[in-house]
C-alpha cells in the first residue's frame, strides 16, 4: 500500500497551482492531507467526492482554518474523526481510516507559535495523541501516523538549527517529546519509528517545508517537519519512505510510505 501525506496549505490554492492532490499523486492508494482549510460545503462537488476515490473530511469549526482529509482508492472498514477531545477536535486536526488491522492517521499538529505562545496546547495535543494511538494499538491494530508534526526533531532536520533553538517547531519541549515518542521503550520511550531517518541517518538537506516569505525553497533552507511514523509492530512491513521536493503547489512537499 502506497500512502502519501501532504500539507497542501489550502486545497484550493494547491489545486490551482499544480492540480488536485489525487491527480498529482495518482499512483497512491491512500492520500492524507493536512491544512486543507476549506470546508467541504465551500468546495465544488467534484472536489468533495472525486471520481474513482473515497474522500473523507474533518474540518475545523472555524472556516478556512486547519482541517484534514483522507482520500482512498478503496473504501475503508472504519473512519474515525477526531481524537475524542473537543480541545483539538474543534480545530479539525486528526482523522483516521482503518483497513482490516492497518490504521492510517492524518494529523496536523499545532504550531507552538512565536515565543511558545501555544506550547502548552501543543504538548497537550501530543499527550492526547499518545492516548489516541494507544487506543488503536490496544485493539490489535498497526498504525501509520502521517502528517505535519510541526517539529524538527534533530539538528539534521533543519538547515539552521543554531538560529532556531528558540523558535516554534524546534523548541526544547517539542524535541523532547519527539525523543520520547521515538525513544526505546527500555529507556522510557514509546518505541515508535521514523523509518525515513532510520534508513537515512546521515542524510542532510532532506526537508519537507520551506518558508515562503524568505524565498527559502530555491536555496533549500528548510525543515523536515512532515513524517510517516509507525508503531513497532508495523516496522517490518515498511518497504520504502520518500520525500518529493520536486512537487510544488504548497510550502510543504509530499512524503510517502509503502507498506507491504
Amino acid at each position: 500500500m502506497l500512502i502519501y501525506s501532504w500539507n497542501v496549505n489550502g486545497i484550493r490554492a494547491a489545486s490551482r497551482n499544480v492540480g488536485r492532490p489525487w491527480d498529482v499523486l495518482d499512483k497512491a492508494d491512500v492520500i492524507t492531507l493536512q491544512e486543507v482549510k476549506a470546508q467541504p460545503a465551500a468546495l465544488e462537488p467534484e472536489m468533495v467526492e472525486p471520481d474513482g476515490w473515497y474522500a473523507y473530511w474533518h474540518s475545523a469549526e472555524k472556516p478556512g482554518y486547519s482541517s484534514v482529509a483522507i482520500i482512498c482508492r478503496k473504501q475503508p472498514d472504519e473512519i474515525r474523526l477526531g481524537m475524542g477531545d473537543a480541545r483539538f477536535d474543534v480545530e479539525g486536526r486528526v482523522m483516521a481510516v482503518r483497513f482490516g488491522t492497518l490504521v492510517v492517521v492524518s494529523a496536523y499538529f499545532p504550531n507552538s507559535q512565536d515565543k511558545g505562545a501555544r506550547i502548552a496546547y501543543k504538548l497537550a495535543f501530543c499527550a492526547q495523541m499518545e492516548k489516541y494511538l494507544k487506543s488503536w494499538t490496544d485493539q490489535g491494530c498497526d498504525v501509520v501516523l502521517q502528517g505535519d508534526y510541526n517539529i524538527a526533531h534533530r539538528p539534521i532536520d533543519l538547515a539552521r538549527p543554531k538560529e532556531n533553538e528558540k523558535n516554534a517547531g524546534y523548541l526544547p519541549e517539542e524535541r523532547a517529546w519527539m525523543d520520547r515518542f521515538l525513544g526505546d521503550t527500555a529507556a522510557g520511550g514509546l518505541g515508535w519509528h521514523d523509518p525515513f531517518r532510520e534508513n537515512h541517518p546521515d542524510l542532510k538537506d532532506a526537508y519537507t517545508w520551506w518558508a515562503v516569505r524568505t524565498n527559502a525553497r530555491p536555496r533549500n533552507i528548510g525543515w523536515r517537519i512532515d513524517y510517516s511514523t509507525v508503531n513497532p509492530g508495523l516496522l517490518s512491513r515498511v518497504q520504502k519512505v520518500q520525500h518529493y521536493p520536486e512537487i510544488k503547489g504548497s510550502d510543504h512537499c509530499p512524503v510517502s510510505i509503502t507498506i507491504a
